[in-house]
């Protein structure tokens, strides 16, 4: 177990270690999060009550757009450099690369978001610094990267694979999607926890059942 987490830990050093010499997925990441939010936040400052019932919506708009892009490049730039070979050839579970660039696409996910969420609270008056709703964001993104990574190992080999993740994965991770926009707005409503726990817990089951998934059929993705 001990070699199997440090197999995983060097695939992810390896990930952040390639991010900080160029910089390239996270800057495009966050520019991206930062137009969205800009951009609804001047198209709905005239209409009060539609900002009120839409700034969950635009919020994981921005969350799952921008998290798209650090998916198609997590895998295509591993094809494009010829290093995916060499990860195929080390002498560990391939399940190790799977976890290894599903955990680093969501940290990537995770510091973007740390960096849109005061923005956001400034711009939209919402409170996002509330226990649950953070849990909720870090629920959502897990399913989203847990999802996103196993999609962008199947299409890495597909010259469209830009244009194919998308159409695979926007599907697959609706139910995630709508559950964290319905938790996230019964936050920023003041609801009880009671009226939208149902979709909290559909996150969680979302989770755990993709990851599982994911867990069983990497190897035979990697194959294919």
């Amino acid at each position: 177990m001990k070699l199997y987490l440090r197999a995983v830990g060097a695939v992810i050093w390896k990930d952040f270690r390639a991010e900080w010499r160029n910089r390239e997925n996270l800057s495009a990441m966050l520019v991206f999060s930062l137009l969205v939010i800009l951009i609804f936040n001047f198209a709905l400052e005239l209409d009060l009550n539609a900002r009120a019932s839409l700034s969950a919506g635009v919020l994981w708009t921005t969350f799952i757009f921008a998290g798209t892009i650090g998916l198609n490049h997590s895998l295509a730039v591993e094809k494009d450099r010829g290093c995916l070979d060499g990860l195929l050839l080390a002498p560990v579970d391939r399940s190790v690369i799977y976890f290894g660039k599903a955990i680093g696409n969501l940290v990537f996910m995770l510091i973007v978001e740390a960096i849109v969420l005061p923005i956001f609270n400034f711009l939209y008056g919402f409170n996002v610094f509330q226990p649950g709703f953070l849990g909720v964001v870090i629920l959502g993104s897990i399913g989203y990267a847990a999802v996103g990574t196993l999609l962008s190992t199947m299409v890495v080999q597909a010259r469209t694979r830009d244009i194919l993740l998308p159409i695979l994965l926007f599907p697959l991770t609706l139910p995630v999607i709508i559950a964290a926009v319905r938790a996230s707005q019964g936050f920023f409503q003041n609801l009880p926890l009671a009226e939208f726990s149902i979709w909290v817990n559909i996150l969680v089951a979302y989770d755990l059942i993709f990851i599982a998934v994911a867990f069983m059929v990497f190897d035979y993705i990697l194959e294919d």
